[in-house]
Parts: C-alpha cells; sequence; structure tokens
C-alpha cells in the first residue's frame, strides 16, 4: 500500500527532497527498533534525539527519514524529507491527510474508559466499512498526529482516543483531529496533580469539542461530574448534544444490567425502542463505556441492532480488564486472572472491584484476591484517596488483598486482619512471593497504576502456569 509519495510528503510539510524524489512509504514509524520495511522514519525529538537513530532505520528497510538536520553516520544516498521542525511536519502530515480523507471521525477523550470505547467501537465501525484506529494508547502530542498521518485515504470510520496530562493538551489535537463526533466517557479524578480539581479536568476534556465542525455531535455521560462545563463546551461550538446514563430524559439510557456467566447483559432504551446488549466483560464500567459507543456509532449513521451485536465480539483490551485461567496444578481448578494492570485512580479501582464481586457471585470460585498497586498522579490528597479504598462495600467479598507502593500502605493499613495479606514497596518484590500468594480456584484481580509495575505481577502469575509445561510433554 502507497500510503505517502515523495512529492505528497513533500506538499504537505513544505518541506526540502534530499537525495532523491521518487519514493513512497507504505506505513510511517517512529521506533527504529519496530520501523517495518518501506515506512518512512519521523527522527522525533523527545526523551531521544530520532536524528541518533535515523542509520539504524535505514537498516531496518526504511524507504526515507523526517529529519530537522542531516543526521551524522548516513550515506548521502539516502533519501530525507527536511523540515524545521520534525514534530510540526508529523502534524502537518496529519493535518493534510485529515483534510483529504472522507472518513466519518470520532474523538474519544475521558479520564477513564478512553481505550476500551475506542475498541468497542473499532469492532462496531469495522462491520460497516473500512475502519482506522488509534493503535494502542497513542493518544499524546506525537500519537494522535501519527494516528492520523497513517490513515489510508480510503478509510470510511476513524476512532481517534485523545489523552492528556497537563493542561492545554487536547485543544490543539481536537482542532487536528476535527472529529464529527465527539465522545467524552466520563471525569474522574485522574492527573490531580497537574491540574488541582475535577473543574479543572472537566475544563480541559471539554476542549474536545472545540475541534467539532458544524453539525458536530458531543457524547456525555449523564452521571459525570462536571457535566455542565462539558456541555457549555459542546453548545459553545452549535453541537447536537446527546448523554447517556441512567436518566430518563438521556439519548441513551440503561435501563437494566444483569449479571451472567460470561459477562453482563443491558437492556437499553433509545428513542423509545428498547434492546438487549451483551458484553462478554464483567462490570458497570464497561456497560457505561458501550453505551457511549453506541450512541457514537448511531451519530455517524450505523444502525443500533447491528452496533449492539457488533460488540458481543469485543473482548477488553491488554491490561484494562482482560483475563485468563492460568492452571497451578493439572489436576485442580484454574486461577482466573484479571488483568487490570494498565492504569489505575480511585474511579477504576472501584470499579474493578465491584466488577471482581459480581465475578465472584457467579463463578465457583473458592477465593477472591485482590492485588492493587499505586494510583499515581493524584495530587495533595493522595494518600486520603488511597485510605478510602477500605470504605467501598464490594471489599467484603475479598478473601485476601496483597498491596505494592508507599501510597498503598495506607488503603493496607485499614484493612481487617484476616484480610490484609503481603504489603511490599516494589512489585519486584511482591512477584519474587506471589507464587506463595494464590492456589488453585482463585480469581485474582491485579490493578494498578502503569507506573507502579504491577505488569509484573501479572507476567509472573502467567508463568505459574503448568497446562504449557504439560503439553511439551505429551
Amino acid at each position: 500500500m502507497n500510503l505517502w509519495s515523495a512529492e505528497e510528503a513533500r506538499r504537505a510539510t513544505e518541506g526540502d527532497l534530499q537525495a532523491g524524489n521518487c519514493w513512497s512509504a507504505c506505513g510511517i514509524s517512529i521506533d527504529s527498533r519496530t520501523l517495518k520495511p518501506g515506512e518512512l522514519f519521523v527522527a522525533l525529538q523527545d526523551r531521544r534525539d530520532g536524528h541518533e537513530y535515523v542509520a539504524s532505520a535505514r537498516a531496518a528497510g526504511a524507504t526515507a527519514a523526517l529529519v530537522s538536520r542531516i543526521p551524522d553516520g548516513v550515506a548521502s544516498d539516502f533519501p530525507l524529507l527536511l523540515v524545521p521542525d520534525v514534530l510540526h511536519g508529523l502534524n502537518c502530515l496529519a493535518a493534510w491527510r485529515r483534510r483529504q480523507c472522507q472518513a466519518k471521525v470520532i474523538a474519544i477523550t475521558g479520564s477513564v474508559g478512553k481505550t476500551s470505547t475506542k475498541e468497542m467501537l473499532k469492532v462496531i465501525c469495522s462491520r460497516a466499512g473500512q475502519t482506522h484506529v488509534s493503535p494502542e494508547s497513542y493518544n499524546n502530542h506525537w500519537g494522535v498526529p501519527l494516528t492520523l498521518a497513517t490513515m489510508p485515504k480510503e478509510t470510511e470510520f476513524s476512532v481517534i482516543e485523545i489523552g492528556m496530562n497537563q493542561p492545554g493538551e487536547i485543544a490543539p489535537l481536537a482542532k487536528l483531529t476535527r472529529p464529527h463526533v465527539g465522545l467524552v466517557t466520563t471525569i474522574a479524578p485522574a492527573h490531580l496533580e497537574a491540574f488541582g480539581s475535577l473543574e479543572a479536568i472537566a475544563e480541559e476534556k471539554g476542549c474536545l469539542f472545540d475541534g467539532l465542525g458544524q453539525k458536530g455531535v458531543a457524547i456525555l455521560s449523564s452521571e459525570s461530574k462536571g457535566l455542565s462545563i462539558l456541555e457549555q463546551h459542546g453548545e459553545k461550538m452549535g453541537a447536537v448534544i446527546r448523554r447517556f446514563g441512567r436518566n430518563p430524559d438521556d439519548y441513551c439510557q440503561l435501563l437494566d444490567i444483569r449479571t451472567v456467566d460470561n459477562g453482563i447483559v443491558m437492556k437499553v432504551r433509545r428513542e423509545g425502542a428498547e434492546q438487549c446488549v451483551m458484553l462478554n466483560a464483567f462490570g458497570t464500567h464497561f456497560a457505561q463505556n458501550a453505551l457511549g459507543a453506541l450512541v457514537a456509532a448511531h451519530s455517524v449513521g450505523l444502525e443500533s441492532t447491528l452496533s449492539a451485536l457488533a460488540l458481543r465480539d469485543w473482548r477488553p483490551p491488554p491490561g484494562r480488564g482482560d483475563s485468563q485461567d492460568i492452571y497451578l496444578h493439572p489436576e485442580h481448578q484454574p486461577l482466573h486472572l484479571i488483568n487490570d494492570a494498565f492504569n489505575a485512580n480511585p474511579t477504576s479501582v472501584a470499579a474493578a472491584i465491584e466488577a471482581l464481586s459480581a465475578r465472584l457471585k457467579m463463578s465457583s470460585r473458592s477465593r477472591a484476591v485482590l492485588i492493587l498497586g499505586d494510583m499515581l498522579e493524584l495530587g495533595p490528597e493522595e494518600s486520603d484517596m488511597h485510605a478510602a479504598i477500605a470504605e467501598h462495600p464490594s471489599l467484603e467479598i475479598v478473601d485476601k488483598v496483597h498491596c505494592v507502593g508507599p501510597l498503598m500502605r495506607h488503603f493496607y493499613k485499614r484493612l481487617s486482619k484476616h484480610q490484609q495479606g503481603e504489603w511490599y514497596e516494589t512489585a519486584e518484590q511482591l512477584a519474587a512471593i506471589v507464587h506463595r500468594l494464590v492456589t488453585p480456584g482463585d480469581i485474582v484481580l491485579v490493578k494498578g497504576s502503569k507506573g507502579s509495575h504491577l505488569s509484573l505481577v501479572v507476567e509472573t502469575i502467567r508463568k505459574l502456569n503448568v497446562s504449557d509445561i504439560q503439553q511439551s510433554w505429551e
């Protein structure tokens, strides 16, 4: 696939072609280690200067490189596209492609649920036409333009995830994306260290709607904090406001939710018509994400019944509630591992504990084991927020709780003695002894911010799986 020709990239960036103008690129990469032959290498300057890896990119098969200076150690015949600033050049590629492409674009932000909702929409939209979505969590100042710049011209639906860590990040990305539909999943205490209040977070998230064009649609959870702030941003752009939640006047209303053996079943009402939606996942937070996805899909012209059916094929993304059975002994019931170690804040931790409780009630598991790591970037009240988890009513069903990190110790100390398991400063320490903390038949939830490194604990538990070893002997 020819994604970019040399001349088109030159026109988009207004750059200078060096050592050849006949190349074409099948993709774009910012990492020489994962670059595929035929891709354009973009030498971003972030934690490392990408110019130092242009030679490696060429060796890996790059067709050309986008640079702001002639790199050292690169042969003179290697094609370069020279621009004053590489990140600006990437943004120019993104803006050019966005203008060319006639796709219906949905942009998603929110304190929690962005990636899960994006993946739900990927499943739904892919049933209807060629769909392009943000890979993994490419939602920042380089991830969004990279997603747009790699969008094929023939794309019919595009789903773009937009995140933030600091004030002022969302508006320029929203204006670059120019979505037809903007969806804010919810507002919760995440990144409070940088923003200071939920109102400030809502103001930043509401900037998603600044990119909406005429007849744009702004989709909001009616149960979200800062709802009025979000609505004001949408109204300022003249957007159609559509809410989802449990309120009778919501555009899409959740009427009922029930836990079944392999997930949840929801009854929803939209414009007077009722339908059932099934998810192969547990937890009301996934139900809320599904509501938002259904409204977004309908807002770009997709039929509601087919969208609901498509959601049956969705599964939680890795690290965000995906699960698997781990056989600690070939003749005993497997341990059921829930991996939710990618991110955490008070809202998502509460939702995960509720989902664990619901899942335990529907299973024949013998014990519920909770492994929690620090929730990061919560600001000056972070200690109290960790301690408050101990008040969650669904904790009553949990048999043992193990914790990692100095902040989570505030929670650990408030647990009852029979629930207290182990506490360690680091995930490496807990991972070293986790084989002694889990038994066949357990249901184990691992949850924490990415920076608490609980993925180490998840991988250690996975390595306890004897079924793989047994198969190698058979």
